[in-house]
């Protein structure tokens, strides 16, 4: 698939809604398969690290180092989601006082996902993030009030970020006032991207990389907390279920020719060229190969571990599995080695008929 323009920019954004869909289906899963306090646990994780990594870069990338704190920390927080398509407002009651707003729908948790969400879950996000803005600053008196939250039925996730007149205890870093409400949003008050510097195929390309970033975040966290053998079960499975579901909106987008292996090594090829990574595709005697350098996502990755790789297995298989029953797939990849060479192979296979048609009484 050789894209193009807008064509380009569509395979981007189903690319982002497949790593979107999976990264909502593992905070469901160490839900649902774990248990709150894992999930928990793991939310703060990936917040904080990515906090860590892009805070204070995004500070300087979207000209806001010599803005107050609590106002550049609300307009780095509106502009970063606007930019990966979250629903967010922004409202500046002061230089010490602005409210960051982020009504339902919620991006995070996609869809029918967000009843299997439980309120602690959803307060680890905060303090992973929201709560750690000031530390990054150097300012101790910067602190977030979070005065709803959607999972908890309530009218979407808000909050301020407020700079207090003395330094704050570490855990007065998150506070909850709940009888609060932001005042109303006017989109003419919020910040705006220059044009010149952002123009249409970087704000593109940035909306694919912010959903791809969760999951490059949460790979390693949830394999250091697990360890390897329970966190690639949970990374395969997850995967291999967002596949499935995610299917068909990726089938519409990427043209499929045949159900047979040189159908889906294409779509596979496609897949991979729209998430960043350089993929070659050969045909053999029985079926075709696909080859990639890297997983592009999870190069550079310092703690990176072979067990991350689960998760793309994943959902190839989950792919391949609604693409059509008819195929097996194999993954050749170095065991100890970076996220790369990746030698995908995809033949026939034949579904035998059952020797016994009896039921069980």
């Amino acid at each position: 698939m050789s894209t193009t323009g807008t064509d380009e920019f569509k395979a981007w954004h189903s690319v982002a809604d497949l790593y979107h869909g999976f990264f909502t289906g593992l905070i469901m899963s160490a839900v649902t398969r774990r248990s709150t306090a894992d999930a928990a646990k793991f939310v703060f994780g990936v917040f904080r690290r990515q906090h860590h990594e892009r805070f204070l870069a995004g500070i300087e990338k979207f000209g806001l180092t010599k803005t107050p704190h609590a106002v550049a920390a609300a307009q780095y927080h509106y502009l970063s989601n606007w930019i990966g398509g979250v629903n967010v407002e922004y409202i500046r009651e002061s230089d010490r006082k602005v409210w960051i707003r982020y009504p339902p729908p919620r991006w995070a948790w996609r869809g029918t996902a967000i009843c299997a969400i439980p309120g602690e879950v959803s307060e680890a996000m905060l303090r992973g993030w929201h709560a750690h803005n000031g530390v990054s600053f150097g300012n101790p008196r910067l602190g977030f009030v979070c005065t709803k939250q959607t999972v908890d039925g309530q009218s979407g996730l808000e909050g301020f970020y407020y700079e207090y007149d003395r330094d704050l205890l570490p855990e007065e870093r998150l506070v909850f006032a709940r009888h609060l409400e932001a005042p109303p949003f006017d989109p003419a008050q919020a910040p705006k991207l220059a044009s010149d510097t952002w123009p249409q195929s970087r704000l593109e390309k940035a909306y694919r990389n912010y959903a791809m970033e969760y999951v490059r975040s949460a790979l390693p966290v949830l394999v250091q907390q697990l360890g390897p053998h329970d966190a690639g079960h949970v990374l395969h499975l997850t995967g291999r279920l967002i596949g499935m579901q995610s299917y068909t909106d990726i089938a519409a987008t990427f043209p499929v020719q045949d159900d047979g292996p040189l159908g889906f090594g294409q779509l596979l090829a496609d897949v991979l060229r729209a998430q960043g990574d350089d993929a070659e595709l050969r045909t053999t005697g029985d079926g075709v190969t696909v080859s990639q350098r890297q997983w592009t996502l999870m190069a550079g990755v310092p703690d990176y571990h072979p067990a991350c790789l689960e998760a793309l297995r994943g959902l190839i298989e989950g792919l391949m599995d609604a693409h059509t029953r008819r195929l097996r797939l194999a993954l050749s990849a170095a065991a100890d080695a970076a996220p790369g060479p990746l030698t995908w192979t995809i033949k026939a296979r034949s579904l035998a008929p059952s020797a016994d048609h009896r039921f069980p009484a």
